[in-house]
């Protein structure tokens, strides 16, 4: 009776991981679960197990499952053109732009593509091109293009 109470034990715990899974973000509870729920049934089949056993057990599985998950999951979490995903102005860099409003000590504003953004470099007038060098936070930092559209040295 008591080994059918510790594998129903694992299984009310691998579910209740679960459904808490469910309830919370990220992928942090599944893989215990899954640890819970392979100990369970380990000891509804009659392997006789200790508590330490069924506890290292856990441990394992749940390891080996995380580190799965990692290998499966945590490639989709990557740019799969290498670009960053959430850092648009770091995108920006190596476009070519237009200085929108005359940059003067240094700032001023360029049309990228669709939008305009806040820029530092040198002192340009409105329609000058540029090529974004670097991104710092919100504002590109620009080097002036020659006639022939080639950076300036």
């Amino acid at each position: 009776m008591g080994e059918a109470v510790g594998a129903y034990g694992w299984w009310i715990l691998g579910v209740l991981l679960l459904v808490g899974e469910l309830a919370l973000p990220g992928v942090y509870l599944l893989f215990l679960g899954i640890g819970a729920m392979v100990v369970g049934a380990n000891a509804l089949v009659g392997l006789d197990l200790s508590w330490q056993s069924q506890l290292l057990g856990f441990v394992v599985v749940s390891g080996v499952a995380a580190l799965l998950g990692h290998r499966r999951y945590g490639q989709r979490a990557k740019a799969p053109s290498g670009e960053p995903l959430n850092d648009r102005t770091a995108r920006l860099v190596g476009r070519r732009a237009r200085v929108s409003e005359a940059i003067r000590d240094g700032r001023g504003r360029v049309a990228v593509e669709d939008g305009w953004w806040n820029a530092e470099g040198p002192d340009l007038p409105v329609g000058a091109g540029v090529v974004v060098t670097a991104a710092k936070g919100s504002v590109l930092i620009v080097s002036a293009l020659d006639r022939e559209g080639s950076p300036k040295p």
